[in-house]
């Protein structure tokens, strides 16, 4: 397979909420092109992207799927992402793959709060979007509404590219043409050819001049230099129909895909830093030349039941070739490239050599990682990907083995999942000693111990994971401790004075260590041992076993003994001054706080409101989308919001949906802070 040209490649990624119908649109376009003779459904999990166990099973995608097709000279690279909320993390870690974000939007579901976060985060990273209308074969769809709120929740550069013909049997172009035989269903087809014509050419000041002297006889080719312009400005959000299950406007979709969206060699995304003089971030815009030096991101990591580890990658600099030699950043030691594959759903076929633009697979390389990135050149060591917008994993389960034999088939297990899944995290939580798997939603998780299961063969035990507090102080104070400990031989001597004091609100380490010891009181090779006793305090806890934040402490004053004084007694000293002087220091738990949007049918708007009171949250925002879906914005304490999901299942009929994203902490109320103290039993130093 030769290396395709970067101009003509289009890399798009689709996104939009659970039940859109990307899958199916991916498979209709698939279809379509000629790339697959046969259509499959969800429903009996023929699909080329929904492919796994799992997503056939669950009826939804899980992970992003990688497909490509040919049209009209073009190779279309697209990535069928995750809608479900529970997913999200893996269709934003897809972002810097691709040159243009399509968003699917339901005709008869709308707008919904997954949509407008799409939207949000692929416009801050400068990606051009397109919006899709689906199922507009839906009689009970308002399709000229919709696009009237298309344009109210993300502004008037929503213009329809194309318009559905009146019976929905296909659609119009409303950007090529200035008149067209068939009637449409909404607006007329002149008019939104002016509207979208006036848009694009706003960025192109000669052109503009030309449009108002001689009207719409403007030259094609730079009608369509304008509207890439348009998009990558975000000047344009262009809105097209189509039906994925009658194939209504998919012809148009693969011409609007390979005509009109841009190639790599056409937008400029700076996805990448380095790091600058002193330290400091550089934006880094590789060039997509074949003979550069490569830079590739690693996008999304798997595991292959038949290739094993495979690693998705996007060239955006230089050739990937068999038996390349590079680098990984942070790396040393070179990677020999062996294996590189174009990816279909699950079929791999092997290729020599992955372009610039271009995007491939890696296997059996262990070294790879979710965002890492592959380079051949010493300057490229620092580069790295942009840091994405990704959601923090809010709903955990606390989970053990039902047979602790799997303690060691269980630790490979989980660095394996972490790797394949961005939104995922396992903690073993000393405070409350339990170890914590934490995922976005209950679904997340179900699917996450499934796995254990089957691919395995792990069983485990879940329950409810206690509150994870912090602690921190809201005062001055001073702490000490002699240590002293005779044994027989030599003993153990060492004695700390600390003063403590809070730092203020988002200190990026949330910790302080400084030694203000004069005269040489504590002789400098002991400051590291009692910063590592007060290291010991801050990750234990000092009044209810949480780590501590917010925290700065000095060493002032203290004493040593010639013979006796060691690491081990100032280690003591400094991590029991430091328990000392927080107990004087006014300590308070701190507990999470969540963001919380929550969408539903309008007539819940007042079970939802009063609902979220219940559980010491406080509503924010309350708005109509329409005239049936309300959205509810609140903040609350994550530990209140445990079983959420369930209660709003029951509480809505299982209508409405929710977001949840770490806001900040906030100080626990006293009688709450009361039963966590007293609950709290501390190591003694002989356990």
């Amino acid at each position: 397979m030769a290396v395709r040209n970067p101009s003509d490649i289009r890399n798009i990624v689709l996104l939009g909420t659970g039940g859109s119908g990307k899958t199916t649109l991916t498979e209709r376009l698939l279809l379509a092109s000629g790339a697959i003779k046969r259509m499959g459904t969800v429903e009996e999990g023929s699909t080329v992207s929904d492919w796994t166990e799992g997503e056939k099973h669950h009826k939804h995608s899980l992970s992003p799927s990688a497909v490509h097709f040919d049209f009209h000279g073009h190779t279309v690279n697209l990535l069928d992402t995750p809608g479900l909320v529970d997913f999200l993390g893996h269709a934003i870690a897809s972002l810097p793959a691709a040159e243009t974000a399509v968003i699917v939007v339901d005709a008869l579901r709308g707008i919904d709060s997954t949509t407008r976060r799409l939207m949000q985060i692929a416009g801050e990273r400068g990606l051009p979007r397109l919006i899709v209308v689906n199922k507009m074969e839906s009689h009970d769809a308002d399709l000229g509404g919709l696009v009237e709120r298309l344009r109210e929740a993300f502004g008037p550069v929503c213009l329809p590219i194309n318009l559905p013909k009146a019976d929905r049997s296909g659609v119009i172009d409303a950007f090529e043409h200035a008149d067209a035989a068939d009637t449409p269903m909404f607006s007329s087809v002149p008019e939104a050819h002016k509207a979208i014509i006036e848009q694009v050419v706003e960025v192109d000041e000669d052109l503009m001049s030309e449009y108002l002297e001689h009207g719409d006889k403007l030259p094609p080719e730079r009608v369509h230099a304008a509207f890439e312009k348009a998009l990558e400005d975000g000047h344009l959000v262009p809105v097209c129909f189509c039906s994925a299950k009658s194939g209504a406007g998919a012809e148009d979709l693969l011409h609007i895909f390979a005509d009109l969206l841009p190639s790599p060699t056409e937008v400029s995304l700076s996805e990448f830093v380095v790091k600058g003089p002193e330290g400091t971030d550089v934006p880094f815009t590789p060039k997509p030349d074949p003979s550069a030096k490569v830079v590739a991101h690693v996008f999304k990591v798997t595991s292959d039941p038949f290739v094993g580890k495979l690693a998705f990658f996007r060239v955006h600099q230089g050739t990937v070739r068999h038996k390349s030699e590079l680098l990984l950043s942070g790396n040393k030691k070179p990677l020999r490239i062996t294996h590189i594959f174009k990816v279909q759903g699950k079929d791999h076929a092997e290729v020599s050599e992955i372009g610039p633009g271009d995007i491939g697979a890696v296997s059996k390389l262990d070294e790879l990682h979710f965002n890492g990135v592959l380079h051949e050149a010493p300057e490229h060591e620092s580069l790295r990907v942009r840091p994405l917008p990704m959601p923090r994993p809010m709903f955990g389960q606390a989970i053990e083995l039902k047979n602790h034999a799997d303690e060691a088939k269980f630790s490979t297990a989980c660095a394996k999942l972490r790797d394949e899944d961005p939104g995922l995290s396992v903690d073993r939580v000393a405070a409350t000693k339990q170890t914590v798997l934490s995922g976005m939603g209950e679904l997340h998780l179900r699917v996450v111990l499934e796995k254990l299961k089957g691919s395995f063969g792990i069983d485990v035990i879940t329950s409810k994971p206690k509150t994870p507090y912090k602690e921190t102080i809201t005062t001055k104070a001073e702490g000490h401790h002699r240590h002293k400990k005779q044994t027989g031989g030599a003993g153990q001597f060492g004695e700390v004075y600390l003063r403590i004091e809070p730092l203020p609100a988002g200190h990026p380490e949330g910790f302080e260590f400084v030694s203000e010891v004069v005269g040489g009181a504590v002789p400098r090779q002991y400051w590291p041992a009692v910063e590592k006793g007060v290291r010991q305090a801050i990750e234990g806890g000092a009044i209810a076993g949480y780590p501590m934040t917010g925290v700065r402490v000095a060493l002032y004053d203290g004493k040593y003994h010639d013979v006796d004084s060691k690491e081990i007694a100032f280690i003591t000293a400094g991590r029991k001054a430091f328990v000392d002087a927080v107990q004087k220091a006014r300590p308070k738990l701190l507990e999470p706080f969540v963001n919380v949007e929550v969408t539903a049918p309008s007539k819940y708007l007042g079970d939802l409101a009063g609902h979220m009171s219940t559980k010491r949250g406080r509503v924010q925002d309350t708005m109509m989308m329409g005239e049936d879906v309300c959205v509810v914005r609140a903040q609350a304490p994550l530990g209140e919001l445990q079983n959420y999901s369930n209660e709003l299942k029951s509480m809505t009929g299982g209508a409405g949906t929710f977001t949840m994203e770490y806001s900040h902490d906030e100080h626990t109320p006293a009688h709450i802070q009361q039963e966590v103290v007293a609950a709290f039993k501390p190591k003694t130093d002989e356990e």
